[in-house]
């Protein structure tokens, strides 16, 4: 007779647990980031139409609508679209969808943006060819993405395939792009002295497999590492931070001095 209680089965996590959402708690660095990437992108997308897959909870999106002609999102989680379909309303068009199945028209925008989720893609090379298929000729394609080649990296829950700049360029190149930027973002050497000291920590903490895998669980080793914690906002705006610009890298050698690395890619076939 079997008398060992039953096992438990773990919760199933969903993209919200990875996502940053409105209102919940997130690090002064996180904020930057996010301003950083859509500040950024602004350039690109002045009086243009722009598509931003994987917007998540959608707070870039009103920023990128003050300069562009029009801007749309989608995401695949439906989850994670309630807190931007409630506070745009009727302003932006958000819907639900596959990143390798958009519901846009062929050559029907100028600029297609994916911030923090390519790696999420079960698929790069289905998304790059679909975003071939929506941009115009010459339009261009946007990423921005952890580096994946810090020697303290930790890959997300969820997380498929992941780019440094060497792979991402190309990727880009295999379905006729061409590269017309390679940036990184937040340098290493600018972060704080207590998160320097703690990189070999959290090297030691990935390696051994206890490194938590949803934001809530991240939130104190944030506390501790960041220091003070404030709200995610539901929308950017050209003020919330000062812009830190991108530092152009190579495209063709690995990059370890910065956290983010930033694509733009060109159609050019």
């Amino acid at each position: 007779m079997n008398t060992a209680a039953p096992k438990m089965e773990e919760p199933k996590m969903s993209f919200k647990d990875v996502t940053e959402m409105t209102g919940e708690e997130i690090s002064g660095e996180q904020l930057q980031r996010m301003c950083n990437r859509y500040y950024w992108a602004g350039d690109y997308a002045k009086d243009r139409d722009v598509i931003e897959v994987a917007c998540g909870a959608g707070a870039g999106l009103g920023y990128l609508a003050s300069l562009a002609r029009s801007v749309q999102g989608c995401d695949i989680a439906e989850e994670v679209l309630e807190p931007a379909r409630k506070h745009y309303g009727t302003r932006i068009r958000i819907d639900t969808a596959d990143a390798a199945k958009l519901p846009y028209a062929d050559a029907s925008a100028d600029v297609v943006i994916l911030f923090e989720a390519i790696y999420y893609l079960p698929s790069a090379d289905a998304f790059v060819e679909e975003v071939r298929r929506v941009l115009r000729p010459q339009g261009v394609l946007l990423i921005a993405s952890a580096n994946k080649d810090l020697f303290d990296f930790n890959p997300s829950p969820f997380s498929h395939v992941y780019y440094g700049a060497v792979e991402m360029a190309d990727l880009m190149k295999k379905h006729g792009f061409e590269v017309v930027e390679m940036a990184g973002g937040t340098p290493v050497s600018s972060v704080s002295l207590r998160q320097k000291i703690l990189r070999p920590v959290k090297k030691i903490v990935v390696s051994l497999g206890l490194m938590p895998k949803t934001m809530a669980g991240k939130k104190l080793l944030k506390r501790l590492v960041f220091g003070n914690m404030i709200p995610m906002p539901a929308e950017i705006a050209a003020n919330t931070c000062s812009f830190e610009k991108p530092e152009s890298i190579p495209a063709d050698a690995p990059n370890s001095t910065h956290k983010v690395l930033f694509c733009a890619a060109k159609k050019v076939v």
